[in-house]
């Protein structure tokens, strides 16, 4: 009996572990810092190791933010009302979400909140994930880091808003990774591409020839965007 026992409780461990490596959730930063009038972007990515199709259910289930900000999915730079917090998606064999963010407004209000979000699949809410990241704006632009990974520090662009040229400081922790930074307009265009090399620590945005608007600029880890903020141009 007692064998019977030990066997039946490794089958269900084993596939327990089975049911939990069938997704993941990639690298998410613990905390955000930003500032007034921003929007800030926390990437949700979602990888399928299954075998087969599969529709996840992504869902934000604590976090209350202020008066004046607002928290809201987009997806492929489709955003859903903030209404919603609950939705789900399709995700193929060995394939990676990659455009699947959470953004927040930050409007004009001091914040400090702690956001969770849970994915899993759809009818399996047992096979949960969950993430929590800490959320903190503040009136006067810090110098702090806005991102930090084992791969690279960042900090927020500035000046901003600017006339001629930004500039943004970053360490590179990895030699071996490929960083880059990509500046493009509210419809998606790119507008300057711009290598991080690990021998460097600065980058200088031009905004010579933009013209006044909301840009967008995304740092890219062998590929993968890592954090994505707004730009402003006045001229």
């Amino acid at each position: 009996m007692l064998k019977q026992l030990v066997l039946l409780s490794v089958l269900f461990l084993f596939s327990w572990s089975g049911l939990a490596q069938q997704f993941e959730i990639l690298e998410i930063q613990d905390s955000y810092q930003t500032t007034f009038n921003q929007q800030l972007r926390i990437p949700i990515r979602i990888r399928n190791n299954g075998e087969k199709a599969q529709f996840f259910v992504i869902r934000k289930v604590r976090g209350e933010l202020g008066d004046t900000q607002k928290g809201y999915f987009c997806l492929n730079n489709n955003c859903l009302d903030a209404s919603i917090s609950e939705f789900s998606k399709k995700v193929e064999p060995g394939e990676t979400v990659q455009e699947l963010y959470f953004v927040i407004e930050s409007g004009i209000q001091a914040m400090q909140a702690t956001l969770r979000f849970e994915v899993f699949p759809k009818g399996s809410v047992h096979d949960v994930i969950d993430r929590s990241v800490a959320i903190t704006v503040d009136e006067k632009p810090g110098r702090s880091f806005i991102f930090h990974s084992k791969d690279i520090s960042i900090q927020d662009v500035y000046p901003n808003p600017v006339q001629t040229q930004a500039t943004i400081d970053y360490k590179l922790h990895t030699e071996s990774v490929k960083a880059r930074l990509t500046l493009h307009n509210i419809l998606g265009k790119i507008m300057g591409d711009y290598d991080l090399p690990a021998s460097e620590t600065r980058v200088k945005i031009q905004a010579d020839e933009l013209i006044s608007g909301v840009y967008f600029y995304t740092v890219y880890i062998d590929n993968s965007g890592v954090l994505t903020r707004k730009l402003i141009v006045r001229k």
